[in-house]
């Protein structure tokens, strides 16, 4: 191989559904690869498996990583040179190459059926399509060719078959696992190309486009590693050795708890996403929640894949997109799979709240207050978020944190009424919202704190006990930030009227 080429990799999903989180974390692994090393990144659709295609998949691909800002050079959506960029629109690409492997007997045409193979199944112990069986199915090597051309001029349908040879060790050098070394004979003769519906299947499909593509690195996950011994036979055969991509497969991303990789029932049973957007199948019309729609973050999403099978080395959690370019290695990726920590997902989110210009939190937080019935202005949106994103993993919690600032008690904690409430409390509100009332400064904490506190201690009030029902009037219950911070944002009309009314009702 060239190691002097242009870095080209490509994210190559099928339609097939919604993006896994895996598929994520594997785009993602190609984005860091490739402008680590100042390359291009494709995106390929691998459409050519049309009984599986499912309406939308295509645009929920594109979206998710969009959002997530995983950004392509070329491809689907975005245009290139070697286009066009998805495989059901490259018949005619695929075809040339289904007959060169022909002409070379490289490749032959069978015609078994499906209740043909399945009986062979039942008749041969662990039955592959192979060097040991070719020779008793009904194919072109062992049908004569007249009769082989007869039944292509009658419309039989057919599959194109690779012609594997037993007994030859294959090698695959891979960047993260080393030099895998796997004998022929364990392989079968795979299906290339299928008469059906005039298209090729992963195998044929995947080699050719990342020849004409000049794709310099294949980095996939896991499950493809039995195929790449495959792979490496077809390059052979096409005499493109010299062109072959560097290969990393990376290792699965495994289950919270137990064995096995993630899938869509753990995140159901355990309570997280495992797509990167909200999707709804369109032939059931069930619903499964997305990352984006769950409140997390675009960056603190990347961050957390990132560091499932791969860390810089250092002590370091938090990296922003620059930070993940300049220090990812493909090569220390880890061979073993990856428990997925849902928990650490929530921690990385809560750190990207923290640092997030509150200005882009209030966006994210309008549609939770209109949900409310709320509609506020910016800056105390704002100011709110503020004062308790510092208690929030989600941007939907802030609600819960802050919606006390938009929408006045009605009731209030009985516990904590029974608990604070004294018999002077009444008395001890009713003269301090009238000292709020009439005080002659800027309604502002850092001003009315010490005048509030100076109150107290002439009076001869316990600040505690007065602070905790001034608390429980203001937000019906014993949560919030700084009391006077909360004074400042309700303001003083506001923060007045909710001390008598407490009065009113506790008496």
């Amino acid at each position: 191989m060239n190691t002097d080429r242009r870095v080209r990799v490509r994210f190559a999903p099928s339609p097939t559904g919604p993006l896994h989180i895996g598929g994520v974390r594997t785009a993602l692994y190609n984005y860091l690869f490739a402008r680590q090393h100042g390359g291009d990144m494709i995106l390929r659709i691998e459409d050519t498996d049309s009984n599986r295609f499912v309406p939308g998949a295509e645009a929920y691909i594109i979206e998710a990583l969009e959002w997530l800002g995983i950004k392509f050079d070329e491809g689907v959506g975005y245009g290139g040179q070697y286009g066009p960029y998805r495989q059901s629109e490259r018949r005619d690409v695929y075809r040339v190459y289904v007959r060169q492997l022909l002409d070379a007997g490289r490749a032959y045409i069978a015609f078994d059926t499906p209740e043909e193979l399945e009986a062979k199944r039942a008749e041969v112990d662990n039955f592959q399509y192979d060097a040991t069986t070719r020779g008793m199915m009904r194919n072109s090597l062992t049908m004569p060719a007249d009769e082989v051309e007869r039944l292509i001029a009658d419309g039989t349908q057919y599959v194109v078959r690779f012609l594997v040879e037993p007994n030859i060790d294959v090698e695959v050098d891979d960047l993260i696992r080393g030099r895998v070394v796997i004998n022929s004979s364990i392989l079968d003769d795979k299906v290339l190309y299928k008469s059906a519906d005039d298209l090729p299947t992963y195998h044929l499909a995947n080699i050719v486009d990342d020849h004409l593509m000049e794709v310099s690195h294949v980095i996939r996950g896991e499950e493809w590693l039995p195929s790449a011994p495959l792979h490496v036979l077809l390059y052979r055969a096409f005499g493109w050795e010299d062109t072959m991509p560097r290969f990393s497969h990376l290792a699965l991303l495994l289950k919270p708890e137990g064995n096995g990789k993630l899938s869509k029932r753990d995140g159901d049973r355990l309570g997280f996403p495992v797509f990167p957007l909200e999707w709804k199948d369109p032939k059931t019309g069930d619903v499964s929640r997305g990352y984006r729609e769950s409140g997390y973050l675009p960056e603190a999403v990347v961050n957390f894949l990132a560091l499932l099978g791969w860390n810089p080395g250092n002590d370091q959690d938090v990296m922003c997109m620059d930070e993940l370019i300049r220090l990812f290695d493909i090569e220390k990726c880890s061979k073993a799979g990856a428990k997925f920590d849902y928990e650490k997902g929530k921690w990385f989110n809560h750190q990207y709240i923290q640092h997030a210009d509150n200005e882009i939190l209030a966006e994210l937080f309008r549609p939770v207050l209109r949900e409310h019935g709320v509609e506020a202005a910016d800056e105390k949106v704002v100011r709110v978020i503020a004062l308790v994103k510092e208690r929030v993993n989600f941007v939907r919690e802030l609600w819960d944190q802050g919606g006390f600032f938009f929408v006045a008690p009605t009731e209030y904690d009985e516990k904590t009424a029974k608990k604070r409430w004294k018999e002077d409390s009444a008395t001890q509100l009713g003269e301090l919202s009238s000292l709020l009332e009439t005080l002659d400064v800027s309604f502002v904490a850092i001003e009315v704190e010490p005048i509030v506190k100076n109150w107290i201690e002439q009076g001869g009030y316990h600040l505690g006990n007065l602070m905790n029902v001034t608390r429980l009037a203001l937000v019906g219950e014993s949560k919030g930030p700084h009391i006077f911070d909360i004074m400042e944002v309700l303001g003083r009309d506001e923060t007045v009227r909710r001390i008598r009314r407490a009065v009113e009702v506790l008496g």
